[in-house]
């Protein structure tokens, strides 16, 4: 358990100073999709920081939600990003959800690695919960 919530913490902290970077030393523009990722991400350190201090047993369960909704939220912009559906709620015109930010080696792009942060979030809070359910955890 302590693994997992180490991983958690670790990914949701490299997302937070991850999006810190580009908007505010980078100075990229963060769209209105990439808010609503941000306000999922944020919690997820703060609360398995305070889960661990307290020593709580449902950290995985608190975590659950964020990590869903902050998902469908990335899968969401990836298929605006890659043009694949329409926009149904139109992004704001100053900092568009489909302008080209960044592009590490061809393909890794903001909208990818928020993908990737919570689909890791999601597989390992998933796997927790399952260990925890069925009671396979080392005590």
């Amino acid at each position: 358990m302590k693994v997992s919530l180490f991983l958690q913490f670790l990914i949701s902290l490299f997302s937070i100073f991850g999006s810190l970077f580009f908007s505010e030393i980078l100075k990229y523009p963060p769209c209105s999709l990439c808010w609503y990722q941000r306000i999922f991400i944020y919690p997820v350190a703060f609360i398995i920081l305070a889960g661990v201090y307290f020593r709580s047993k449902d950290t995985n369960k608190f975590i659950f939600p964020l990590a869903w909704m902050g998902l469908i939220f990335s899968v969401y912009h990836n298929l605006i990003y890659y043009k694949i559906i329409e926009v149904i709620v139109q992004c704001s015109e100053a900092s568009p959800c489909t302008v080209q930010q960044l592009n590490y080696l061809g393909f890794i792009t903001v909208p990818l690695l928020s993908l990737a942060a919570f689909l890791a979030l999601v597989v390992i809070n998933m796997y927790s919960l399952f260990l925890e359910r069925n009671n396979l955890y080392e005590k």
